[in-house]
């Protein structure tokens, strides 16, 4: 059996500023296993990008603020931690690649550099040349032409695809055993896209780094994750292994997200892609009830008077609706995006 390398429980994270307490975080829970990728997916503003930055211990305290829970890499405790202690972390332990590389990366210095400044703060005791020689297998790691010419250009010259790619092997430099991507590929086409997604795959089989990929794209999920755990309004709403959410999704939120992603196995007439209507919950005073359900068709009035727990649907499968009661009315699960055809079910296998 797989070790556990990080464990979050009943994280609460919360944002103190002049309009009041913002509560960003609400009681998440989740692991992620050694070797394996771990999807956090959602809209902008369910609390991903702040929950994978509080792994990292990056959101600025204050006005970031962890009001309980624990966060345990390898058993110890994140938040505990004294700033001093968190630097030996970063980058050597956990590693992070940012959601927009130009303006992640520093205009002033040399791709080069960049990488090796992560490798001198925590591997010293490499010479110049040693040093030079893993910044160059770095670059060809990721899969970047020309390493001897490269290393000595600035981000500006380097292409959208290329500055991901520099962003990765500054975070993998020092073969760290956890890396978050933060959505790596939001500002690339679908080509570099799938090119980037590749490459970490192919990383991940040569170092056996465990990962989680912040992302809003489902259609990202289906091709790099194992499992996936979908938030909404700062919680957990469903989680699930990848081919089990695609192929048996619980929650209205999933399938609401599911709706939007299109599909090439269906006739054009059919395939409309659909929104979710109306606004996320104000976090500055968030519903008693389920966040979603002023937004959900299927809403019942307990909905809005009481958060549903997390209901076991099978093992390694949960979501927290009260339409998974067993004394909910049955709803039928939209079949727009359920993988019905022949070859979708041998792909969702494969």
């Amino acid at each position: 059996m797989k070790k556990k390398i990080l464990e979050v429980e009943n994280l609460h994270v919360s944002f103190d500023t002049y309009a009041g307490e913002i509560q960003a975080v609400r009681g998440i829970s989740f692991e992620v296993f050694e070797g394996e990728t771990l999807a956090i997916v959602g809209e902008s503003g369910c609390g991903k990008s702040v929950t994978a930055k509080s792994i990292m211990r990056l959101n600025p305290e204050p006005p970031a603020r962890f009001k309980s829970g624990k966060i345990l890499f390898k058993g110890e405790d994140i938040i505990s931690k004294s700033e001093k202690e968190m630097r030996d972390v970063r980058g050597n332990k956990i590693g992070m690649i940012f959601q927009d590389p130009m303006t992640s990366l520093n205009p002033t210095m040399t791709i080069g550099k960049q990488i090796l400044e992560g490798l001198r703060s925590h591997k010293s005791s490499l010479s110049n040349e040693e040093a030079h020689k893993v910044v160059l297998d770095m670059l060809k790691l990721v899969q970047i032409p020309n390493p001897e010419e490269r290393i000595n250009e600035y981000p500006h010259q380097f292409s959208g695809g290329m500055r991901q790619r520099a962003m990765i092997a500054i975070a993998l430099v020092c073969n760290p055993q956890l890396l978050i991507a933060d959505e790596p590929t939001t500002a690339l086409d679908v080509t570099i896209q799938a090119q980037i997604l590749e490459l970490m795959k192919d990383l991940q089989k040569k170092i056996n780094t465990s990962i989680i990929m912040i992302t809003h794209d489902l259609g990202v999920v289906a091709n790099i994750s194992q499992r996936v755990v979908v938030m909404y309004g700062g919680k957990i709403v469903e989680y699930a292994d990848t081919h089990e959410l695609y192929y048996n999704p619980k929650h209205p939120y999933t399938w609401g997200l599911l709706s939007s992603v299109p599909r090439v196995d269906i006739v054009k007439t059919e395939n409309k892609l659909s929104s979710i209507e109306g606004t996320p919950p104000d976090l500055f005073a968030p519903p008693p009830g389920c966040p979603f359900a002023d937004r959900c068709e299927y809403s019942m009035k307990i909905c809005r008077e009481k958060m549903p727990p997390a209901f076991i649907i099978r093992e390694g499968h949960g979501s927290a609706c009260w339409l998974s009661h067993p004394d909910a009315p049955k709803v039928e699960t939209p079949s727009l995006f359920i993988g019905t055809t022949e070859s979708a079910k041998k792909r969702g296998e494969n």
